[in-house]
């Protein structure tokens, strides 16, 4: 694990005066990154998505990790009220269209943030889906954002090597089998020989929320030239008992 290679980093982009951001969805895969960041900078604001479908225990968790790492938590919630998100038949449309829920709940929320910072600090991991193999360590985004990936070749083992070095609190619903939490009518529990992102909009052909494949798509759609200008710089987490 590269800690030292991400402290570097983050030391370079201040240097040239680009402010930065990182968002998180306060789950216990979360931990490492939030501790990392908690250890460098703590003045670097941490974007919570809220979509007012999130479970409690998430908003405990979160309310923990701010307690236990003196994290600068800055929460963004829709725009759009969940009254104009019926369809004609009365359906919410996490029930009835979960892309044009996850749009206007999680993409168009963070459009705003991406507009106020030049570099974007992300967790994402290449084992955790097709999508993010295809990413790189850095990469371009909408709005001119630079997207970083410093947890990009960790793998599940690593995070809860990390974890358990460090002694890092778990997300409540670990124990219940919820290894991948979103939003609480598009999370289940993981049953046995599925994979960890099974769990999310299951039965469904989805995998991704669109922060990070939309907020992807629309930056190459932008440029007409996909992402050559960025440069290439090259089971349920360890730690604490559950909510501890």
């Amino acid at each position: 694990m590269k800690i030292d290679s991400i402290v570097r980093r983050i030391a370079e982009y201040k240097q040239r005066g680009l402010s930065l951001f990182a968002s998180s969805s306060f789950q216990s895969q979360s931990t490492p990154l939030l501790h990392i960041l908690s250890r460098i900078d703590r003045e670097i604001p941490i974007y919570f998505v809220d979509t007012g479908y999130l479970f409690p225990e998430t908003h405990r968790f979160r309310d923990l990790l701010v307690d236990l790492l003196g994290l600068n938590v800055v929460t963004l919630r829709p725009t759009v009220s969940k009254l104009h998100q019926i369809t004609s038949d009365g359906r919410l449309l996490f029930a009835s269209d979960p892309d044009l829920c996850c749009h206007f709940n999680k993409v168009e929320p963070m459009e705003a943030a991406l507009a106020r910072h030049d570099v974007w600090i992300n967790g994402v991991r290449a084992d955790q889906t097709k999508e993010r193999r295809a990413m790189r360590i850095e990469q371009a985004g909408p709005y001119g954002i630079r997207r970083y990936h410093p947890l990009l070749d960790w793998t599940a083992e690593d995070v809860q090597v990390y974890m358990r070095q460090y002694g890092l609190p778990r997300h409540p619903l670990d124990c219940q089998g919820y290894v991948s939490i979103g939003r609480e009518p598009c999370t289940r529990r993981v049953m046995d020989g599925l994979a960890r992102r099974d769990g999310r909009w299951f039965g469904l052909n989805k995998r991704e929320c669109g922060l990070h494949t939309d907020l992807i798509r629309a930056h190459e759609a932008m440029s007409g030239a996909g992402d050559e200008d960025a440069d290439d710089h090259g089971s349920s987490p360890g730690g604490q008992a559950c909510g501890s």
